[in-house]
């Protein structure tokens, strides 16, 4: 079973596929990041208000979705591709603020890219709200959407063996923070002082940054000031300063054509 069908997504209408994956699992697929994150919230709200068929796990992705655990897929694929999804708004969700300290060794090429000094990379960088699209490559590894167009920059064209623990990364239209070292091929413009809320599995809910949670980047001698933001979510602790609490989440795995790191 293969079922096609139109989501209409903020007054446009965007093709989606949903293919079957397993017995008892539907892969959607979709055309960007925007509609992706759209779909995926609109699938969350519907559960929440009990008008979902049962699904024993939503997974997002770069521009798929898995609904995994379901007693009927076919049935659900036809129905999904009526749905009227909204578009996702900034003003929604819990909001995660993490202190950057930007003085990462890719820093000056990334302000070339933008045709700005590097002490502006801060401030342009900070100005935004992103928000988790999906999870990968590392466990506390999120992919985060917000970046302007005019402001996504390529991978390196050589990556490295090893990028440091809360490394502040740009590649393509994703913004990330690594939660341990490992090889990676991203822009690396700042560093996040104590990376270890990212990934805590003595928490309950391991993961810092899952899908949906909007983040926002604070320069690390401000984030004393931080403290609770809209949402709910607390600042993330600044060793610098011995500013503020974590807030938990949990893990998602999320692929699609931009996943790596």
């Amino acid at each position: 079973m293969t079922a096609h069908g139109t989501a209409h997504t903020g007054g446009r209408t965007g093709a989606l596929t949903a293919r079957p994956a397993g017995r008892h699992a539907l892969l959607v697929e979709l055309p960007d990041a925007e509609r992706t994150a759209a779909f995926h919230a609109e699938v969350l709200r519907r559960r929440a208000a009990g008008a979902l068929p049962p699904v024993e796990e939503i997974v997002p992705g770069a521009r798929t979705v898995l609904l995994d655990g379901v007693p009927d897929p076919e049935a659900l694929a036809r129905r999904i591709a009526g749905w009227e999804v909204p578009p996702v708004t900034d003003d929604t969700g819990d909001v995660v603020e993490i202190p950057v300290r930007y003085d990462g060794p890719d820093l000056a090429d990334v302000a070339a890219l933008w045709g700005v000094g590097p002490g502006e990379v801060g401030a342009l960088h900070g100005s935004h709200t992103y928000r988790v699209a999906f999870c990968g490559f590392a466990p506390g590894f999120g992919y985060l959407t917000g970046l302007p167009p005019h402001l996504h920059v390529p991978r390196r064209s050589t990556p490295r063996t090893r990028v440091p623990a809360g490394a502040v990364a740009l590649a393509g239209p994703y913004s990330a923070v690594y939660p341990r070292a490992t090889p990676g091929g991203w822009q690396l413009i700042g560093t996040m002082p104590d990376p270890r809320p990212l990934w805590d599995p003595a928490r309950e809910r391991a993961a810092l940054l899952t899908p949906g949670t909007r983040v926002r980047f604070v320069t690390a001698g401000d984030a004393t000031a931080a403290g609770t933001t809209t949402g709910g979510a607390a600042a993330v602790a600044d060793t610098t300063t011995g500013a503020n609490t974590t807030t938990g989440g949990t893990a998602a795995a999320g692929a699609g054509p931009e996943a790596g790191a």
